[in-house]
C-alpha cells in the first residue's frame, strides 16, 4: 500500500538522476532507479488553473534508505518551477 504525500525534498542530481534527497529532515540515497517516466500534457492545469505555463513533470520511482531501511519513493520534478517534491512513498508491508 502507498500514501499519497506532497511534501517539498531536496534532490542531488548526478549524470541526471537523483542519486540522495532530503525528506523531513533525513538524508536518503538511492539505492537504484526501479522506474522513470515525463508526463508533458497539461492535464494538472485543470487541478490548477493559476498556472502559467504548462510544463513537463519528470517522475522517479526510486529505492532508498536514510540508514539500512531501503523503501520505495515517487520523487516529482517540476520543470516550470525547478522545484522537487516526494509524491508517494510505499509501505514495507
Amino acid at each position: 500500500m502507498s500514501r499519497v504525500y506532497g511534501d517539498p525534498i531536496e534532490v542531488w542530481v548526478a549524470d541526471g538522476r537523483p542519486v540522495r534527497f532530503v525528506w523531513r529532515g533525513r538524508l536518503y540515497t538511492v539505492r537504484s532507479v526501479l522506474e522513470h517516466w515525463v508526463a508533458t500534457r497539461d492535464w494538472w492545469k485543470d487541478l490548477h488553473p493559476e498556472a502559467e505555463e504548462s510544463s513537463e513533470r519528470e517522475f522517479w520511482r526510486v529505492e532508498a534508505a536514510p540508514d539500512g531501511d531501503i523503501g520505495v519513493y515517487e520523487l516529482r520534478f517540476d520543470a516550470a518551477t525547478a522545484t522537487w517534491m516526494l509524491s508517494r512513498a510505499w509501505d514495507r508491508s
